[in-house]
């Protein structure tokens, strides 16, 4: 199913912000100021508007979502020949956790709906946003871009990017229910059952071989399709019940409600490394997967074996470990500790976009990244040549094996 950009947003602004912005001492008045060029999104009269403020950082734990108002008006407006637009909005912590050079960027979401994005700046966060909207070097002066004329569709990095940002990217193919529910009944299936079945309805539109990362992509797309639509089945038919003996018990549907977000969040993960392991094995790579190396921790693959691991006569120099993370974030650090007689690790993962800062980081700790070759249009032109596709990887395990 094919998902436009235009779906989520039909305009936005992008700038800097400043530190007259920024600054609690000297900006208190709610308000984000030279902003006439809004006017093409927003008209010339007032109106106010629903919002989501959204502040972004590689922290998670920092991340803020939080809903308020805005209001788009003429400060000038009893004045007879100029005109001064301003956006008045309601306090939140989104911007009062801005700092100085971070970017802003203002999205009409909806009719009477709008997003406020703060990105920090330098953050993997800010460089994703900059990706989705296609926004080169941002300074201190709004740039304006109209989405809906560009109709870009959305790809499977755009939709990782739109869904960290609070939205639901809501597909599903009603076509499979039938054939889904024949096969696992109405209930979620263990996650590697529908890995396996997720590959077969794509069986003759791949190449495992020719074309592993392509490949990695196209069943990943395919099972969290698949996966929506058992999930939007099971679902509704469970709010049709009702929580609680009154159908109406609030705790109960919460507690319902973090089940299935639990869900998502354990399967993506367990997913990808399910089909990592499906491309090893047709391409006869030898690994051990999950498997102790010392303190207790447990490589996602270890190739060629986690024997020859512990066979101190074997050559390190032959070993390679490869750390599996959806997104990388600040976990990327939890890989460098897992295999001690490997000095260089890899780490493959789904992120895109990630900062030029953070793969510098990496690189300086000896980690190499191994991105999808489909993801790599997310990086830079700067960051590409230092990373690993997933061909190239399987060609360097291959080339140690003995």
């Amino acid at each position: 199913m094919k998902q436009a950009l235009s779906t989520y947003f039909s305009g936005i602004g992008a700038k800097r912000l400043t530190a007259v912005e920024t600054d609690p001492k000297t900006s208190n008045q709610h308000e984000f100021n030279g902003i006439n060029e809004f006017k093409a999104f927003f008209g010339e009269s007032r109106k106010s508007f629903a919002g989501k403020f959204i502040y972004l950082t590689d922290d998670e734990d920092s991340t803020l979502i939080e809903e308020g108002t805005l209001t788009w008006y003429d400060a000038r407006e009893k004045h007879p020949k100029r005109t001064e637009f301003r956006l008045y909005y309601s306090p939140n912590s989104a911007v009062s956790s801005a700092s100085d050079g971070d970017l802003l960027i203002i999205g009409k979401t909806g009719e009477d709906e709008l997003a406020v994005i703060v990105a920090v700046e330098g953050s993997t966060a800010e460089r994703q946003m900059k990706w989705l909207f296609g926004l080169q070097e941002i300074e201190n002066r709004y740039v304006v871009k109209n989405i809906v004329e560009q109709d870009q569709e959305l790809n499977f990095a755009g939709k990782q990017v739109i869904e960290t940002l609070g939205f639901e990217v809501e597909e599903s193919e009603p076509s499979y229910l039938e054939k889904i529910i024949d096969e696992f009944g109405e209930t979620f299936p263990r996650t590697s059952d529908f890995s396996k079945f997720a590959r077969t309805t794509l069986s003759n539109e791949v190449s495992v071989i020719e074309e592993p990362d392509q490949t990695l992509i196209k069943w990943l797309e395919r099972e969290e399709l698949l996966f929506k639509t058992l999930e939007k089945h099971i679902v509704s038919k469970r709010l049709r019940e009702g929580f609680g003996s009154d159908g109406l018990d609030v705790d109960a549907f919460v507690k319902y409600s973090l089940s299935v977000q639990n869900r998502r969040k354990s399967r993506a993960g367990h997913s990808f490394e399910n089909h990592l392991e499906s491309i090893f094995l047709e391409h006869k790579v030898a690994f051990s997967k999950g498997k102790n190396t010392e303190r207790k921790n447990k490589p996602d693959f270890l190739f060629p074996s986690i024997e020859n691991y512990h066979d101190e006569q074997f050559d390190a120099e032959l070993l390679t470990m490869l750390g599996v993370k959806t997104t990388a974030k600040d976990r990327w650090r939890q890989v460098l500790s897992e295999a001690d007689r490997i000095n260089k690790k890899h780490l493959i993962t789904l992120q895109p976009a990630i900062s030029t800062n953070q793969t510098i980081e990496m690189q300086e700790q000896n980690l190499q990244l191994v991105i999808p070759e489909p993801l790599k249009e997310t990086y830079t032109d700067e960051q590409r040549p230092d990373l690993m596709n997933l061909s190239e990887f399987i060609d360097l395990v291959k080339s140690r094996a003995v």
